[in-house]
């Protein structure tokens, strides 16, 4: 995936997730990691879409945060984090959800949208905070 075509938005939201996964010890930054940070994220989108969509935010930042509390930690890694293979799929599913949209850039919006459609945790707990695609 190309990072000059992610927005700036999402670049942040990145970003953040690997910081997020660096604070934690973990060693893999999981679309879970991104998923708080679009959701804690100053100015963004996520959080007021799905708002308005009639998604308990709140619950799924409380799922999001319990399902991170799950995940392995590693010691004396040196702050070596990479990107999961969950989140390396999700990627290039909402790189090829944007493709199939005609968007030249790939948002965050696509990012949750794929995720609604991806398998596993983020899918789960986005259908029972009330989203659907």
């Amino acid at each position: 995936m190309r990072m000059d075509k992610l927005t700036s938005k999402f670049q942040e939201a990145l970003a953040e997730a690997q910081s997020i996964a660096l604070g934690k010890d973990h060693q893999f930054i999981e679309p879970v990691h991104v998923m708080l940070a679009l959701l804690d994220q100053q100015g963004g989108s996520i959080k007021p879409l799905l708002r308005q969509a009639g998604v308990d935010v709140n619950a799924l930042r409380a799922a999001v945060s319990e399902e991170l509390q799950r995940l392995p930690t590693v010691s004396g890694a040196g702050g070596d984090v990479q990107i999961s293979n969950a989140l390396s799929r999700l990627l290039n599913m909402t790189d090829k959800l944007a493709q199939k949209r005609g968007d030249k850039f790939i948002s965050s919006e696509i990012f949750v949208l794929a995720a609604c459609q991806e398998s596993g945790f983020l899918k789960e707990a986005l259908k029972k905070a009330g989203a659907t695609q």
